[in-house]
């Protein structure tokens, strides 16, 4: 993703993404399925939200606007997205409303 791209611009799925990321803040996301590029929440992922002493464990301030351009983590994710089409996410680490790391099931092989 070399333009800017803003949260208002992605698809339905990718936005409420996003929006459960900063909404987590902290923590993870287990379980998620990406069809066809695009997060699928049916069935639901689960949150485990992490509660970090001395930060701020709300929702990201940047929750309720639309407007911002995506961080840079956030467009490698959807890169991933993009280039894999279908991933079966075990766990999504969330660090101040971030992806910061992504564990994925892989078939084998042989």
């Amino acid at each position: 993703m070399t333009d800017v791209v803003t949260k208002a611009a992605l698809t339905p799925a990718r936005k409420r993404l996003v929006e459960l990321m900063q909404e987590v803040n902290y923590g993870r996301i287990k379980g998620l399925r990406v069809q066809n590029g695009e997060p699928v929440f049916d069935p639901p992922p689960t949150v485990l939200r992490l509660f970090l002493f001395g930060k701020d464990n709300g929702p990201n301030e940047s929750r309720g606007n639309d407007g911002f351009a995506l961080k840079k983590k956030v467009a490698e994710l959807f890169e991933v997205f993009d280039r894999e089409r279908s991933l079966s996410i075990q766990e999504l680490m969330i660090n101040n409303g971030l992806p910061v790391r992504m564990t994925v099931a892989d078939a084998v092989r042989v």
